[in-house]
């Protein structure tokens, strides 16, 4: 029975709580702040998972296996390590190119969304029944005339 020590687990308890906040950012580079941390929180905690260190998973013949690592948590350490590196890249691909089209890497409220939202309220303040067919007769639903809003988008002022 392998234990793990207050301090460490406090330190990975940090690790995703700053991971977690910082992907429920709207810029992108938060985001994948918020991913690397995770990462490294999630391989701390497979790693103190996998107990103390010792001897090599390698049995020489001996049927003794006492005081042998177990390389499964060394595995799923060496998998989370690949899964946030291609996180890591992806992300920074998909930051570069938002400010490459857009200028910034905010991540912008659809409009669409918005406006179902606010029918929604609408008529569950009046006490109507919310259909959840999503369509309004007689206009496109990805139209700019089926917003409420007045906001414009970004994308139509460059």
């Amino acid at each position: 029975m392998t234990t793990i020590s207050l301090a460490m687990a406090v330190v990975v308890a940090v690790l995703y709580s700053v991971g977690f906040y910082l992907l429920l950012q709207r810029s992108l580079m938060r985001v994948l702040l918020g991913v690397v941390v995770l990462g490294h929180g999630a391989n701390l905690l497979l790693q103190l998972a996998g107990g103390p260190p010792a001897r090599p998973p390698i049995l020489d013949g001996t049927g003794d296996t006492a005081g042998l690592a177990d390389p499964l948590p060394q595995a799923l350490a060496l998998t989370a390590v690949v899964i946030t590196f291609a996180m890591t890249t992806y992300l920074l691909a998909l930051g570069y190119r938002s400010w490459v089209l857009v200028g910034h890497d905010e991540v912008q409220d659809d409009l669409e969304d918005r406006r179902i939202a606010r029918r929604r309220t609408v008529k569950a303040s009046m006490g109507e029944e919310v259909e959840e067919t999503g369509d309004e007769v007689g206009v496109d639903p990805g139209s700019a005339a089926a917003s409420d809003d007045p906001v414009t988008s970004t994308a139509d002022v460059r």
